[in-house]
């Protein structure tokens, strides 16, 4: 490594090409006044030439700072030198503070430059004392406009990258004539090769031997990042955003997990979930009422498949207003029986909330109206935005207006969400919010909008009563002669700009900025920000929002808290699903890329898709796939549209044979998720993740995303495509134990064909090494599953060592005050105990379950026993988890 003197030495001999596609003779800048202060360096930018005002008016003089802010983390930063370019406020992602981390001596991490015209490299340490480039904007000029910014590095041919996300292409990305587009939008059908929901301008990228690392763009702006060739070959990716500055954070890694937590150093760690969140989930929209809802409850009991929270789509509304319920279809009282009873049978309900609130005459307008919480007009600042979303015209909250908008939001949830007289969810689900807006640009009637597309939509056509609701008491049946209702100062931007059709045209497949979404020229109460650049994190704040809301109602309890549109940094404070995908094969395939994506990447790993879909009619066999595949997923819904057939897993024999199968073993591995998703809130190390993070040197793994990791020790092979009974597993060059047969099995770094694999089931791998810590058996709840002892399952590697992890605590707490972290250590035929045992959760170890053992030799002790056909040997034990313990086997 050099010394800290030539840390910023120029580059030496780096041509300098003027030309960029689509763009003429810009002329860059010049670096000047540069200062180095220990770790950090600064300098002033001017424009290096005639400006070129290619979309936009180039600025003249701009700042350059660079901070080592440990040592694996550099920060790279060019803004203008007046700070008026609006740049993403720390109030909704903070920044990390250069953290004194420097115990290598010197940064992994090295910066370079060249100061005429300016360009710089990012470059690392090789283990053979060489250096690497990593990032590299040499030979092209950057471009800083007012509504412009533009910015190439090259890379190696063919590269590894993967993130840059919300999307539905694969895993790792496309590399020629590939554009990803940030700009979140309502997205139905999740389509491939198009802006979705949520935006992260992240990306790692891995080149096997040679290692990993990562780049954090940290804008919000609209963006478009193109990965490419030039005509000479050269690989590229290039951003090309609509505003904001140039901040950038790279991440040295080596290794993918490396690269993953160093990225949870920036935009935050995870927020811990509680233990019941992890339990299955049902939804669907178009429960016709109260009773319907109540029916599928019964029916999951009936079916004996484990129901642990009921969901309630926009159904519940009266005429689809927040904060209101249909007097009718889902009175009060009736709710709150149905609520009631959930939560005597331990089980937890929640229900959808949008951020467009109706502009009619009900409590959440009339008061967000008096408090002046509402956007307004940018032409009539005494007027309110209006939109058109699922209750006919709305207005949206201007989450920029913090202290004003958040009371009213805590006092809209404290009224309906309460206890005592409203409606007492478990958790809070959050939709449109990119924001969605159904009326096109510019929108500008959007009451005749609502006439002419009958919004508020019918609610489902109600089934006249009476019906019986079985496993219900008398008081909750619906009652005769009931009636049907019918429907009814500074960084917050450059003045001057275009706010609505911007020089530069991002490839948004909504079309315009503003297109069925909030108008982008509106300008936020508080600092000011404009709508144009804010956009992208509307989503993001509204769920923190909520969250603070949640929080107030019950202070000591972890909220879930499931939102669609997110931002880099929201897995702080939420989960995600997937969107409104589709009852389709390839929806099916690609939501394996999608969860790896959030969960090992982008930091948010309370992940999942819509199980069996939620457009369109799902079928037996995908719904059977479909349900194996989802128990995968750390959040495990099923949840369909109004329309489509209903997809509840009782329904076909089949799917609930293959629930109840794979509930029961996602149930006694529930503990195991629990520990390595707890190890991600403290860490960032992901618990889901692709094959490469395991094995980063093997090629072979770089493009699988058909197979992915459930933490460390279990490899997870689904069945893809239709009418198949088998699928091609690709098992690394290590040791692996069926999970169903406990054959033990030497993969070589090939695929192997899994044949008769019946819809029921999932092939499971066992790696070698690992413990698994099991519930002895599985349960209805999460709250009876809390009262079974463990099986500890040992699969020993080639050196008869394993090893594993069990994490334990109250399960809810928000920060709870006794917690036990046990590691287990099997070698020379001994299990030890070793750890924290703070928390006491009156079960014990019951079994130790042996695997990989062709007989039983001198083990015949009283309790062991010995399964030729499995190769397994059990040892029944009673071992209380309150202290250290070594058990012989």
């Amino acid at each position: 490594m050099r010394a800290s003197l030539f840390l910023f030495a120029p580059l030496v001999g780096a041509a300098v090409l003027n030309h960029r596609d689509n763009i003429d003779q810009c002329p860059g800048y010049k670096a000047v006044n540069v200062n180095e202060q220990g770790l950090k360096f600064t300098a002033d930018l001017t424009l290096n030439g005639d400006p070129c005002n290619a979309y936009g008016d180039d600025l003249q003089d701009l700042k350059l700072l660079v901070e080592y802010q440990d040592d694996d983390r550099l920060h790279v930063m060019i803004y203008d030198a007046d700070e008026d370019v609006y740049q993403v406020p720390g109030s909704v992602v903070p920044r990390p503070s250069p953290n004194g981390s420097h115990k290598k001596g010197q940064p992994s991490l090295r910066f370079d430059y060249q100061p005429d015209p300016f360009s710089f490299r990012v470059l690392r340490d090789t283990e053979d004392g060489d250096e690497q480039v990593l990032f590299d904007t040499t030979d092209t000029n950057i471009i800083f406009e007012s509504q412009y910014l533009n910015l190439r590095t090259w890379l190696p041919t063919d590269p590894n990258l993967y993130g840059l996300g919300e999307h539905t292409d694969s895993l790792r990305l496309p590399t020629t004539n590939y554009t990803r587009t940030l700009w979140s939008r309502d997205a139905y059908g999740v389509p491939s090769n198009t802006n979705l929901y949520g935006n992260h301008p992240v990306y790692f990228d891995h080149r096997g031997d040679a290692g990993t690392h990562g780049v954090f763009f940290l804008n919000s702006n609209g963006m478009d990042i193109k990965i490419d060739k030039t005509d000479d070959g050269r690989q590229f990716l290039e951003y090309n955003t609509l505003g904001g500055v140039f901040d950038f954070y790279f991440m040295a890694g080596p290794t993918p997990k490396d690269v993953a937590k160093q990225y949870s150093e920036v935009v935050g760690l995870p927020a811990m979930q509680a233990y019941w969140t992890f339990g299955f989930h049902n939804c669907r929209y178009g429960y016709q009422d109260v009773y319907d809802v109540a029916e599928a409850v019964y029916n999951y009991t009936h079916a004996h498949i484990p129901l642990e929270t009921m969901w309630t789509d926009i159904d519940y509304m009266d005429a689809r207003r927040v904060f209101t319920l249909d007097p009718e279809r889902f009175p009060l009282e009736k709710m709150r029986e149905l609520v009631n009873y959930l939560h005597r049978h331990h089980q937890h309900y929640i229900v959808m909330v949008d951020p467009a609130v109706s502009a009619s005459d009900n409590g959440a307008f009339n008061r967000g109206k008096e408090a002046d919480v509402f956007l307004h007009r940018p032409d009539s600042p005494d007027s309110i935005f209006e939109g058109a979303v699922w209750p006919g015209v709305t207005v949206y909250p201007d989450w920029f207006n913090p202290d004003t908008t958040q009371s009213w939001w805590n006092d809209e949830f404290k009224r309906f969400f309460n206890e005592h007289d409203g409606v007492n969810i478990d958790g809070l689900w959050i939709d449109m919010n990119e924001a969605a807006n159904f009326c096109p640009y510019p929108c500008s009637n959007p009451e005749q909008y609502v006439k002419d597309n009958d919004l508020p939509p019918a609610p489902p056509s109600v089934r006249q009563p009476p019906r019986t609701i079985p496993g219900f008491p008398d008081d909750f049946q619906p009652k005769k002669n009931g009636k049907q209702r019918r429907s009814t100062g500074r960084k917050v931007g450059l003045s001057n700009r275009n706010l609505i059709s911007p020089p530069y045209e991002i490839a948004n497949a909504a079309g315009s900025l503003s297109n069925k979404t909030i108008n982008t020229d509106i300008i936020h109460a508080g600092d000011g920000y404009a709508e144009y650049d804010t956009h992208n994190l509307y989503g993001t704040m509204m769920s923190s929002a909520s969250r603070e809301a949640m929080l107030l109602r019950q202070p000591a309890v972890r909220p879930l808290v499931i939102t669609r549109s997110t931002f880099a940094g929201a897995g702080s404070h939420v989960g995600h699903w997937l969107g409104d995908n589709l009852s389709q094969w390839d929806k099916y395939r690609v939501s394996i890329a999608e969860m790896l994506a959030f969960a090992s990447i982008f930091q948010i790993p309370m992940v999942g898709s819509d199980v069996c879909g939620f457009g369109g009619n799902t079928t037996e066999e995908l719904c059977a796939r479909w349900a194996t595949l989802g128990a995968f997923y750390p959040f495990y819904r099923n949840h369909n549209e109004l329309g489509s057939i209903g997809q509840e897993f009782y329904r076909w024999p089949v799917v609930a044979d293959a629930a109840r199968k794979i509930i029961d073993i996602r149930y006694r591995l529930l503990d195991y998720l629990y520990t390595a998703f707890h190890r991600q809130t403290q860490t960032g190390e992901p618990f889901l993740q692709p094959l490469f993070y395991l094995y980063p040197n093997d090629a072979n793994t770089f493009s699988n995303e058909g197979q992915f990791f459930y933490g460390d020790s279990l490899l997870i092979s689904p069945v893809l495509d239709q009418g198949s009974t088998s699928v091609d597993a690709y098992l690394p060059s290590d040791t692996f134990y069926d999970w169903t047969t406990g054959a033990r099995i030497t993969g070589k770094g090939k695929s192997i064909k899994l044949s008769n694999i019946a819809l029921t089931d999932i092939p499971m791998h066992i790696r070698a090494g690992s413990v698994l810590p099991l519930r002895s058996k599985s349960a209805m709840t999460t709250t009876e599953l809390r009262t079974r002892g463990f099986e500890l399952v040992i699969a020993p590697n080639e050196d008869n060592f394993a090893s594993g992890e069990l994490y334990l605590d109250d399960g809810e707490s928000l920060n709870p005050t006794g917690t036990s972290l046990i590691h287990f250590t099997f070698s020379e035929n001994k299990l030890h105990l070793r750890g924290d045992f703070g928390y006491q959760g009156n079960v014990v170890v019951e079994t130790i379950t042996l695997l990989g053992q062709k007989n039983a030799g001198s083990r015949r002790d009283v309790g062991v026993d010995f399964d030729e056909k499995r190769q397994a040997l059990s040892k029944a034990v009673n071992v209380q988890l309150s202290g250290p313990a070594v058990i012989e086997l």
